[in-house]
C-alpha cells in the first residue's frame, strides 16, 4: 500500500487553497467553478477531489485557515502590562490583512455566504468572539487603571471597535480610492480620541 507523505499532502492542499483564494476574491464563490480551480492549481478534477469533496469544502477551508500566531497574539495582548498600547497593537494586527490585495474582497464574499450558510456563519463567529473577548478584556483593564473613559461599556465598545476594523476591509473592497495602509493611522487616531479618559463632569 502506498503511504501518503504528510508534508507533500499539506503542501498540495495549500497550493489548491492559494489558487482558489484568488478566484473566490476575484469572481465570488457562486461564479467560481471547480474546473477553474483545477486550471489555476494545475491539477485534474480527480486530484482536486482527493483533497476536498466539493467547492464548498474548499471555500470553508480558505476561510477557516487561521494565522498560526493568532491565539498567541490574542493571549499576549490580554496579558500585557499596559492594556492601552496592547489594545492599539491588537487593532493594528487585526486590521493589517486589509492591505493584502485579495483579502478585502474575500472578506466581503465571506460575509455574503455566511448570511446564507449557518455553518459558515458559526465558523466565522467563533473567531470574531475570541477577538471581541480580547478587546473587551483590554478595555476593562484600561478603564480600571484610568487609561480610558471608565463610562464606556467594554462589551459595547469592543463591538464598535470590531465594526470599525471591519469597515477597513469593506471600504478597501468597495472603494477604489481607499488605501488601507494610509487609513490605518486614522483608525488609531479615531480610537484614541474616542477612548480617552474625560474629566469628571465633562
Amino acid at each position: 500500500m502506498r503511504t501518503v507523505d504528510p508534508a507533500k499532502h499539506q503542501a498540495r492542499r495549500r497550493h489548491i487553497l492559494n489558487a482558489a483564494t484568488g478566484l473566490f476574491a476575484a469572481k465570488g464563490y457562486e461564479r467560481t467553478t471547480t474546473a477553474e480551480i483545477c486550471r489555476a492549481a494545475g491539477i485534474s478534477a480527480g486530484n482536486l477531489f482527493h483533497y476536498f469533496p466539493n467547492k464548498r469544502a474548499i471555500f470553508v477551508a480558505v476561510l477557516g485557515e487561521e494565522d498560526p500566531d493568532r491565539a498567541e497574539r490574542l493571549a499576549r495582548a490580554r496579558e500585557a502590562d499596559d492594556p492601552l498600547p496592547a489594545l492599539m497593537d491588537l487593532v493594528d494586527y487585526l486590521a493589517a490583512p486589509a492591505v493584502e490585495p485579495v483579502v478585502p474582497a474575500l472578506v466581503m464574499e465571506a460575509m455574503v455566504q455566511a448570511y446564507r450558510d449557518p455553518e459558515l456563519e458559526a465558523l466565522l463567529s467563533r473567531g470574531n468572539a475570541d477577538e471581541h473577548a480580547a478587546i473587551a478584556a483590554l478595555l476593562t483593564r484600561a478603564a480600571a487603571s484610568g487609561r480610558i473613559d471608565p463610562g464606556l461599556d467594554p462589551d459595547s465598545t469592543a463591538t464598535w471597535i470590531m465594526a470599525l476594523i471591519a469597515s477597513v476591509f469593506t471600504s478597501a473592497a468597495t472603494s477604489p480610492g481607499f488605501d488601507p495602509a494610509e487609513e490605518l493611522p486614522t483608525l488609531r487616531l479615531i480610537l484614541t480620541r474616542f477612548l480617552e479618559a474625560r474629566p469628571r463632569g465633562s
